[in-house]
């Protein structure tokens, strides 16, 4: 997607837009350096006023002038990785998972730094679908207060690697709790740790960001999706 806005040029640069434009109806595609002769000026002024023009090169810019198909900006990582993730979505997890919902009375959403704080997005997602106790915390001291053999402690992780959960589980059995892992990232060391892990992606974040810094996106279309279908499963 490229925006091109004339209104950011300068009067200079609208004359090389001109110039430019009027060249390209008698010459075949040109050389950047053509393009600084044409408008008596410098090669680092044609790609400045290219790029305000709003394209990322003069390749695309070209390709605009002559009515090409304007080469795609390169995409990001994390968008690739996303759109790997949608194409191989399992939509049989989102009816494991609900079903796993309809057996508890109340729900107990938990996640740290940024895993715990979109918990409190789901919270609210989760009480417009559902009459069911939820509450959603981001402090493990304030879990076993919560837990009782009606709840379903559900939580979320991007990696699993920032901290063990296993005092929590082991206090969950106690007082006769259920757990469910959400990972995105498989982590065969969560196995212990919970009742239930749903493993979400098999397409992982690089490995230079620290679990803090991964984004959570999966955990959004997932829920999404979740809530979609109560809703939907509702209305019958």
């Amino acid at each position: 997607m490229i925006n091109i806005d004339l209104d950011n040029l300068n009067d200079f640069e609208k004359e090389i837009y001109a110039k430019l434009l009027e060249y390209s109806k008698d010459h075949p595609a040109f050389k950047i350096r053509d393009a600084a002769e044409v408008c008596d000026c410098s090669v680092s002024k044609i790609s400045k006023y290219v790029k305000k023009l709003g394209f990322d090169n003069y390749k695309q810019y070209i390709a605009f002038l002559y009515d090409e198909e304007i080469p795609n900006k390169e995409q990001s990582d994390e968008l690739k990785r996303i759109r790997n993730f949608i194409d191989d979505f399992d939509t049989s997890m989102i009816d494991e998972f609900i079903e796993l919902i309809d057996q508890h009375e109340k729900l107990v959403l938990f996640g740290y730094g940024p895993s715990g704080a979109i918990t409190e997005y789901f919270e609210y997602k989760f009480r417009t679908c559902t009459d069911k106790m939820v509450v959603s915390l981001s402090d493990d001291s304030s879990i076993s207060s919560m837990l009782d053999d009606k709840t379903l402690l559900i939580i979320f992780t991007a990696t699993g690697s920032f901290c063990s959960f296993k005092p929590i589980y082991e206090d969950a059995k106690e007082q006769g709790a259920k757990v469910a892992i959400v990972v995105e990232e498989y982590n065969t060391s969560l196995f212990n740790q919970c009742d239930k892990i749903f493993w979400l992606s098999k397409f992982n974040q690089p490995d230079y960001l620290e679990p803090y810094q991964k984004t959570r996106t999966i955990f959004f279309i997932f829920i999404e999706e979740v809530i979609r279908k109560i809703i939907l499963n509702n209305m019958d």
